[in-house]
């Protein structure tokens, strides 16, 4: 089966396989990966996995949203577009693929700079990292971003050097759950695919609003998943944006992709 084909299993599907593994905490690649739980600013990556990454993924900034950002990403012209997924040697590569709801995110960052302008930001789920390279670009303070699985880190260390930029602390912990942090905003795009993972989200986020009164915003194409949602009910419509043609055939004729703000009712009680 084609990663195109893989990718459609993942879209039709496969999500509640991804869901479970954030919820779990396991799952992903090799055992020396596992072992890093936190990059720092500096810190080198593995030789091995480096020129994998280089070699099998391509440098592009067209097809998607923020053509100012560069990405290493899964093309057609890569060959694991068309081997079998069962090939790839680590876990599955969601990284490598620039979703919609990330790539509304990045565009509106890099439009609104005053957005992420000497504050911290927390990028969740960040997968290729596009909207943390965003937020550095428009000048927040501070950026973290998270993501569980460690090859992701790696492909995001990478893509800062694409841009010019050095590269922001990463951790692959799962902090869903966990005790909320102290961020000025919370950006996260295209994580509600699994319900009882959407669950976990809300939250999550919820506490971190009620406790630091941080501001959240959301990514989303208006996946069925996320509409049907009770988080829905709870979000401002802050703006739409139409998706390039690449775009809208990788993602089977999702034609645009919406910035939400997250602002709960006070009446909201934590789990």
């Amino acid at each position: 089966m084609a990663f195109r084909g893989w990718k459609r299993l993942f879209l039709l599907g496969r999500q509640n396989t991804l869901g479970k593994v954030w919820r779990s905490r396991r799952g992903g690649p090799s055992l020396r990966c596992k072992r890093c739980c936190h990059w720092s600013v500096g810190k080198s990556l593995d030789p091995e996995v480096r020129a994998f990454l280089e070699e099998n993924t391509e440098v592009t900034n067209s097809g998607h949203l923020t053509p100012e950002i560069r990405l290493r990403l899964l093309t057609p012209r890569c060959r694991f577009w068309r081997e079998k997924p069962d090939l790839w040697p680590y876990g599955d590569p969601f990284w490598a693929i620039y979703w919609p709801g990330g790539q509304a995110l990045s565009r509106y960052i890099l439009d609104n700079p005053r957005v992420v302008k000497g504050r911290s930001v927390l990028d969740l789920g960040s997968g290729c990292g596009a909207t943390a390279i965003a937020a550095v670009m428009s000048g927040a303070s501070q950026v973290l971003a998270n993501d569980i699985d460690p090859i992701a880190g790696m492909a995001m260390i990478l893509n800062c050097e694409l841009n010019h930029l050095n590269p922001f602390p990463i951790t692959i912990k799962n902090i869903i759950n966990s005790e909320a942090g102290n961020w000025d905003l919370i950006v996260l795009g295209d994580m509600f695919y699994d319900e009882q993972l959407a669950d976990g989200l809300h939250r999550w986020l919820q506490k971190c609003i009620r406790i630091h009164q941080t501001e959240v915003l959301i990514g989303d194409p208006g996946r069925h998943q996320f509409l049907s949602h009770s988080i829905h009910s709870q979000l401002h419509k802050v703006i739409e944006y139409s998706l390039p043609e690449y775009t809208r055939q990788e993602n089977h004729g999702l034609t645009s992709s919406i910035v939400w703000s997250y602002q709960p009712s006070n009446s909201l009680e934590d789990s």
